[in-house]
């Protein structure tokens, strides 16, 4: 009982295997790939750092202050899901078209780790609902709020491990390899921008009734 008041084992792994699930480190590789596999090694390190920071800042925003934060702008989680599959559709096409490409590195190196890596890929609208409805389950409780940050700096390590890593890939796959990724990359996130986007009208549907 006293071990429990200081951390909630029940509740960590139940957040990190939800966070795991939900924010599919793995499959984040073929997105980064696509946007930074042709840059040195030192930018892809940087990008993924970034990207991972990102995610970190804007899951624990929502954490500590997501419902209040939904609530004074009168934003519900359908509207998040249909702007976060918006954002992604966008970056889908460009992957798809190839179109994007000639932008100044700089600018690129930055906005990939921003968008659509740290948000909304990461710290996406099913990640930040999540992540809102354990603090509502963590109810006060100190060791359940102790549990969930753990949970939640826990599967941002594992996702940071997952990109900082697939240089592995990249010597396998080579130049060709990673425009196929791209183009797979491309597909699997329109997927996910249709499915959020529909998700998002589902919701819309069932408030209003």
């Amino acid at each position: 009982m006293g071990v429990a008041q200081f951390f909630d084992a029940k509740l960590f792994i139940s957040a990190t295997i939800t966070l795991i699930v939900i924010m599919d480190p793995p499959g984040t590789v073929p997105v980064f790939l696509s946007l930074v596999g042709r840059k040195p090694m030192a930018t892809r390190v940087k990008a993924a750092r970034q990207a991972v920071l990102v995610s970190l800042l804007v899951i624990t925003l929502f954490a500590v202050a997501g419902q209040a934060i939904l609530a004074y702008l009168g934003i519900g989680i359908p509207a998040l899901q249909g702007a976060g599959g918006l954002l992604l559709l966008l970056i889908a096409l460009q992957l798809l078209t190839g179109k994007g490409g000639n932008e100044p590195e700089a600018a690129d190196d930055v906005n990939v780790a921003l968008v659509p890596l740290g948000t909304p890929l990461l710290a996406g609208p099913g990640a930040i609902a999540a992540t809102i409805v354990f603090v509502r389950q963590a109810d006060g409780h100190l060791g359940a709020y102790i549990a969930l940050g753990c949970a939640i700096i826990a599967v941002h390590f594992v996702i940071y491990t997952c990109m900082r890593f697939s240089g592995v890939v990249i010597r396998l796959i080579k130049e060709s390899g990673i425009t196929l990724v791209a183009k797979i990359a491309g597909l699997l996130l329109a997927a996910i921008a249709v499915e959020l986007v529909a998700n998002s009208v589902k919701g819309f549907i069932a408030g209003n009734f």
